[in-house]
């Protein structure tokens, strides 16, 4: 038996006799990483993991491991999305990964930020799952399409950054299929202090920043409006209901005009100094809860579940057809390239040969039977040849099917779908008493709609010049197959006896395909297509018959009309993204604990945990009471080594009337003790996980898994009262609750652990981390037999 397991085993003798220990434990496991982040799946017993190298690793509840993969890019959080069925990793580029669950495969990666991504929290609207009907949203897609065409997997295209999986199954769509099912919003916060909102986790829908939001709270001047300076996010939290969220995050609190005016302020028509001593004795720099207001989720969840799920799905389409065009670029181009591998050295041979003429030339004189010139007979004969034009026909011949194959199975669908799709977002937008609140513009609608149908008309006519290209290139190779293979046979004798439209096949070729390109040209970007005048009259004309009023579009190349789509969409999108930025403001901001003006780095990663229960208080907007609880750091108010609880702190916001102040209670550790990390669990719960203060590397120490009821504890209201001393939670160091080790819910156990503490509600476990690379799973609820639905 190893060390451990003895002294797992001696420790389970000596607490026998006292009775039963708290906390089964499971399963002991050595493990060879070291975690930095564990998150629990909330609807299976699957626990995600992240090594410190940023791999991501899952496991069953047996410890059986599912899979791992690494992004290749340093991951800063994680988050399961609502319904267990897909992980978001926030990484340190400020990209968001979504993985499917099964298989760790990527379904999307959104570039939300510009820097590290460092928290992030996903959460769905509670009265979708329960069913109810007047929320939910049929798509009639389906009704008349067949199923989204994928991105077309041929040679020539790599992965790219297309942000979409590129794996051959259907997974992708599983996935956008289940996550309309339910509205959701993805929450995530970086470095610089922005926050970024996106429903069903891939349409973007809202951006604040945290630096400019103002606020004026009953626990400061009623007089004057706050900014935090030099802020940085610690958390996010989402209330279930989609009302507030709850923002956690170190920064300096200053006086709007302070910010303004360099530390000066306004007084009888004067600037003056502000005297420090005026902001009250404690320093403003410190950990503040931000509570937002974002109940337009939930008064407008209908409308943005109807927009986010018609956008998003244009979105993956136009991904489809960008793919499609490179597809069809690359293939066109290599062939393009062979063809002129074999037909460019007759311009060199011209040269050679001091003829002034040029290629068009020299074959239009074969073909009208004059004279043969050397640099053309030696070029027929030794450089191209007849197996040089069966070569140059197949590619050509083997190009045209590739694109025929894409136009037809991916590119035709993708762009018939998005038209649809923008039109009931057209009709949508003609609603305007519900959707021009968030955003959904009619005029640029109309516009992307315009843009659609002119991006189906081009895919018709490349679609035609195309076929005809290719009907005129490889007719044109019978010719040049009979003359090369008897050798000293003309063109002029082959034209007496074939048929005439060989020869216009030719001409047209030699004229107007041999140097030239249409179908390169249709799928260039930022070129323009000359147009006949008369053509372009006749076009002009057709827009009093009314249809669409654009009548440059014969100008513009498939590629432009899809970049000219692409930008009336962004256009369209992005007023809905700014609406819902502007209706997220901060309702109120409580001050939580002070730090010194220069923090230590620990003292900006303190352990915090933050969830919504239902409560039937009266005190409880909407029958949700949210609980915030965090180790305070020893440098801070005077305090050692001790814990704090908020309850109620969204109870301040001014949209509720009537309601009593926030709760908070403070908790000590017992001496000797020091918290590492907590989380809260179930019915109003705090799991605290606790070394030993005073270990060595000789003698570790062993370590403590400690479970707190806050309906034992005496939450003291905070006082609203001035600003003249702003951290509240000084007023409760006289009524600070001692923790007893001997007489709490407490199981020891025989290792020394390190965070993280993962802890899960649905199962009823928790799993914590020994510095000697073991896991170990503890039972939370003994009480209940978890055991057997776990294995």
């Amino acid at each position: 038996m190893s060390e451990e397991g003895e002294e797992l085993e001696v420790e389970m003798e000596a607490t026998a006799a006292s009775g039963p220990t708290p906390f089964q434990l499971q399963f002991d496991k050595p493990f060879p990483f070291q975690i930095k982040i564990a998150e629990w799946n909330p609807e299976k017993d699957l626990l995600a993991m992240v090594t410190e190298d940023s791999k991501v690793l899952l496991h069953r509840f047996n410890w059986q491991r599912l899979w791992t993969f690494s992004p290749g890019k340093c991951i800063t959080c994680l988050c399961w999305r609502p319904d267990g069925k897909a992980i978001a990793l926030g990484l340190e580029d400020g990209s968001i990964s979504l993985h499917d669950v099964e298989n760790g495969k990527l379904l999307r990666s959104i570039k939300s930020h510009n820097v590290a991504v460092v928290c992030l929290n996903w959460e769905e609207d509670t009265q979708l799952v329960r069913g109810d009907n007047d929320h939910t949203y049929e798509d009639r897609t389906m009704r008349f399409f067949p199923p989204a065409p994928r991105i077309p997997r041929m040679p020539g295209l790599g992965s790219g950054d297309t942000g979409l999986m590129d794996d051959p199954v259907d997974t992708f769509q599983d996935f956008s299929n289940s996550s309309h099912q339910c509205f959701n919003i993805l929450c995530s916060g970086d470095q610089d202090g922005f926050i970024c909102f996106s429903i069903f986790g891939i349409f973007p829908i809202g951006k604040i920043n945290i630096h400019k939001l103002s606020v004026s709270s009953p626990y400061l001047d009623k007089q004057a409006t706050y900014q935090l300076q030099n802020a940085s996010i610690q958390k996010v939290a989402l209330s279930k209901n989609l009302r507030q969220l709850v923002v956690p995050s170190f920064g300096e609190l200053v006086e709007d005009i302070v910010k303004l005016k360099d530390k000066f302020i306004h007084t009888d028509g004067e600037l003056v100094e502000l005297d420090k001593s005026s902001r009250g004795e404690d320093s403003s720099v410190g950990l503040h809860c931000l509570i937002l207001n974002t109940s337009i989720f939930l008064n407008r969840k209908n409308e943005l579940h109807q927009v986010a799920l018609q956008a998003s799905s244009i979105e993956d389409l136009i991904e489809v057809v960008r793919a499609s065009l490179a597809v069809m670029s690359k293939q066109w181009s290599d062939t393009m390239t062979t063809f002129h591998e074999k037909f460019d050295p007759l311009s060199s041979l011209i040269v050679d040969h001091g003829l002034e003429s040029n290629s068009q030339d020299e074959f239009l004189s074969l073909l009208f039977g004059a004279r043969t010139s050397p640099a053309l007979h030696q070029f027929l004969v030794n450089s191209l040849g007849e197996v040089g034009v069966k070569r140059v026909s197949k590619a050509i011949d083997n190009a045209g099917k590739e694109l025929h194959v894409v136009v037809h199975e991916h590119l035709q669908p993708a762009v018939e779908i998005i038209g649809f799709r923008i039109g009931e977002l057209r009709g949508l937008s003609r609603w305007r008493a519900r959707f021009q609140t968030i955003g959904l513009d009619e005029k640029l609608i109309d516009s992307a709609t315009e843009k659609a149908g002119m991006l189906h008309v081009q895919l018709e006519r490349f679609s035609r010049v195309l076929a005809t290209v290719l009907y005129q290139v490889l007719c044109r190779s019978t010719p040049f197959k009979l003359t090369l293979f008897e050798g000293s046979i003309s063109f002029s004798w082959f034209l007496t006896f074939a048929p005439c439209v060989f020869s216009e096949l030719v001409v047209i070729f030699l004229k107007f395909l041999l140097d030239h390109d249409p179908v390169g040209q249709l799928l260039e970007v930022n070129h323009t297509i000359d147009v006949d005048p008369d053509a372009k009259q006749r076009v002009e004309q057709l827009v009093m018959f009314g249809g669409f009023l654009d009548t440059r579009f014969l100008e513009r190349t498939l590629a432009n009309e899809f970049s000219q789509l692409e930008q009336c969409l962004k256009e369209a999108f992005l007023m809905p993204f700014t609406t819902i930025s502007k209706k997220i403001h901060c309702e109120d901001l409580l001050p939580l604990y002070p730090l010194p003006s220069s923090p230590v780095a620990s003292s900006l990663h303190g352990p915090t945990s933050i969830s919504y229960y239902k409560d039937n208080l009266d005190s409880a907007p909407h029958g949700l009471v949210d609980y915030i609880c965090f180790r305070i750091p020893d440098e801070s108010m005077d305090l050692t080594n001790c814990i704090g609880v908020i309850r109620g702190s969204t109870n301040t916001s001014s949209s509720i009337k009537d309601v009593s102040s926030p709760g908070a209670v403070l908790l000590c550790i017992p001496d000797g003790y020091h918290c590492i990390d907590l989380s809260l669990y179930k019915q109003r719960e705090i799991v605290l996980l606790l070394n030993e203060a005073n270990s060595t590397s000789e003698s570790p120490g062993k370590s403590w898994m400690m479970m707190v009821q806050t309906s034992d504890l005496s939450f003291m209201p905070l006082s609203r009262l001035g600003p003249t001393n702003l951290w509240k939670l000084r007023e409760l160091k006289a009524s600070a609750l001692d923790l007893h080790i001997e007489n709490g819910k407490v199981r020891c156990i025989p290792h020394r652990v390190t965070n993280p503490l993962a802890v899960s509600a649905s199962r009823g476990v928790a799993c914590v981390f020994s510095s000697r690379r073991h896991a170990l799973v503890y039972i939370l609820d003994e009480d209940e037999d978890e055991t057997s639905d776990m294995e």
